[in-house]
């Protein structure tokens, strides 16, 4: 079969796709820091040039930010756009790393071999997965098995101020029949899964303000309004006895979850009583109607973030401050709309006000959540090629967090999404010590070789 002989290839060539990934995990491509506004450029050169190593036509494109990464290889069957990202994280608090977090190395645990250095499991671990692959693919058939686009970003990790244009400037370019994004995880780090469900994200600051400078509270104390107990009457109203959220209209458009998926997380198994005791928790602390997975996956979520005001240094002042601030973010699911929903938070905020109050908010980014639809046959071919790889049945899951490159997929080029990645829930990811496992590595490459034999 031709599919043995690439996956024979693979793991020949191991030793040989983990030194790439340390070369690239040597550059410290910090996209949110103008320090390393080089070496992002540095990290974008290396990709074009690695995959026109393998005679994609690549070259690396300028944005008002880092810059992007697009290759294109020319074929038959379906064409094919994988996602990866290629800047990482700070790596503050440095002292909390154990060796250089840009001097990556091969690492023997107790669970095994792991790659040791930022960005080997956020993004670029899972990002070479893909290229990997197709290097293997190549290596064997002298060319790749259909017509693949690749897409790389270089500011996932700030925000994304660049990619949205880019996108919506050559959408011609980028529409493809399905887009591959290698940026989550195994379920349990143990099961492949295939995301299909991506909660969005809306941020609030919020500052009350009362009097016009802090305050002796002993002249002032009990006669003058104190901001903090208002913003902390506002906070501690958003949600009720039973864990749901008191937002006018919060609630709408968020859809029951369909029977047959709720009876594939069931098949999952999941221990939320290990979840939480791995962080010292027990309880679960939302709406007492749903499960825990749920709750993370497929329930929308408010909480707060953050909050100051007054005197937080050493010792004690005795004073009533002027100014009470706090961060509020909401995880939104189905078709919860963020900037309704955003409208309508501030309006309950500044209902609540009393006299002498005033209220001032900041937005912090709002995205829709992200939800893919499995009917394509697709779909099914590759789940079935993860489970042929990994040897246990492979998942349709939700994902708490957010990857608005999904929604913008499907919004901008009309491309559905297809969300498979191969990371552990100890990857400790935007951490110190990050590490992607070898195994993640080499059964994802393994896994994205399948993926392209079963789609083409």
């Amino acid at each position: 079969m031709t599919l043995d002989a690439v996956l024979a290839r693979i793991d020949a060539d191991l030793p040989q796709a983990t030194d790439r990934l340390l070369d690239l995990l040597r550059i410290p491509s910090i996209s949110t820091d103008p320090a390393f506004e080089g070496d992002c450029d540095t990290a974008a050169d290396w990709l074009v040039a690695d995959l026109q190593s393998l005679g994609v036509k690549a070259e690396k494109r300028p944005t008002p930010g880092h810059p992007m990464v697009v290759g294109h290889v020319e074929g038959d069957g379906p064409h094919l756009l994988f996602y990866g990202h290629y800047d990482v994280q700070p790596v503050d608090p440095l002292d909390l790393w154990d060796r250089d977090p840009f001097d990556p190395e091969i690492q023997d645990t107790d669970a095994g071999k792991v790659i040791r250095g930022r960005g080997s499991s956020d993004d670029k671990g899972q990002l070479m997965t893909f290229v990997e692959a197709c290097r293997a693919w190549k290596a064997e058939h002298g060319t790749l098995p259909c017509r693949i686009t690749f897409f790389f970003e270089g500011e996932e990790e700030s925000g994304s101020p660049s990619l949205v244009p880019f996108m919506q400037e050559n959408a011609e370019e980028l529409k493809s029949d399905l887009a591959l994004i290698c940026d989550t995880g195994l379920f349990e780090s143990r099961v492949p899964a295939i995301v299909t469900m991506l909660r969005g994200l809306l941020g609030e600051e919020i500052t009350v303000t009362a009097p016009d400078k802090d305050l002796h509270s002993g002249m002032y104390g009990g006669i003058a309004m104190n901001p903090i107990r208002v913003l902390s009457r506002v906070l501690a109203s958003l949600h009720d006895d039973t864990g749901r959220i008191t937002v006018p209209g919060f609630y709408d458009g968020v859809p029951e979850l369909p029977d047959n998926i709720r009876q594939q997380w069931q098949g999952l198994a999941f221990d939320h009583a290990k979840f939480l005791g791995d962080v010292d928790l027990s309880v679960p602390a939302g709406e007492v109607d749903r499960t825990p997975i749920e709750m993370i996956w497929s329930r929308p979520t408010c909480e707060i973030n953050g909050i100051w005001g007054g005197y937080t240094g050493a010792g004690f002042k005795t004073v009533l401050p002027s100014k009470a601030q706090a961060k509020v973010s909401f995880r939104l699911v189905g078709d919860q709309d963020p900037l309704v929903i955003r409208e309508s938070f501030r309006q309950m905020v500044r209902d609540a006000m009393p006299p002498d109050c005033e209220v001032e908010f900041h937005g912090h980014g709002a995205g829709s959540a992200s939800i893919t639809e499995t009917t394509d046959p697709a779909f099914e071919q590759a789940r079935t090629a993860l489970s042929d790889e990994w040897n246990i049945p492979a998942a349709y899951v939700g994902c708490g967090g957010s990857i608005p490159i999904a929604g913008h997929f499907q919004d901008i080029l009309g491309t559905t999404p297809m969300l498979v990645g191969f990371g552990k829930d100890d990857d400790q990811i935007h951490s110190p010590n990050e590490k992607y496992d070898l195994e993640s590595f080499h059964k994802g490459i393994r896994s994205w070789a399948r993926i392209l034999d079963a789609l083409t």
